[in-house]
């Protein structure tokens, strides 16, 4: 069984994008970073590394994604209540990301999307899964 989760995102400028993710909240793990990545935490067994464009050149032989003009991959985060969704979106607007998606409320699950500094996708969402439709 697979005990954590570590997604790689290219990133053009890495201190911008940790002074980013820290104005959402997140907090980096010092073991994993250098001038060249670093480890972002998102939950207790689930980690982002947020690697320079030149370093991650080093992990692939394609090329690597423009996620301004292209979608590679949609992250969806999972969080405590529909309040924490708009919190962190506007944190996300504020700190120089943009909307990706208009809010979408389907009564169980709401839901509300940014763009990061590099174009990537981060759908933040809160699920009642108690009232899911049976």
């Amino acid at each position: 069984m697979v005990s954590k989760i570590f997604i790689n995102l290219a990133v053009k400028d890495l201190k911008k994008s940790i002074d980013f993710f820290t104005t959402l909240g997140f907090s980096f793990n010092p073991q994993f970073t250098d001038e060249h990545a670093t480890c972002m935490i998102i939950g207790e067994n689930i980690f982002a590394m947020l690697v320079t464009e030149q370093r991650f050149k080093d992990f692939t032989k394609k090329e690597i994604c423009n996620a301004h003009k292209n979608t590679e991959v949609l992250i969806a985060l999972d969080v405590e209540s529909r309040e924490k969704v708009e919190e962190m979106v506007k944190n996300a607007v504020d700190a120089g990301g943009s909307i990706y998606m208009e809010p979408q409320d389907h009564g169980w699950m709401y839901g509300h999307s940014f763009a990061d500094l590099d174009g990537h996708q981060w759908e933040i969402m809160h699920m009642d899964e108690s009232a899911i439709p049976q």
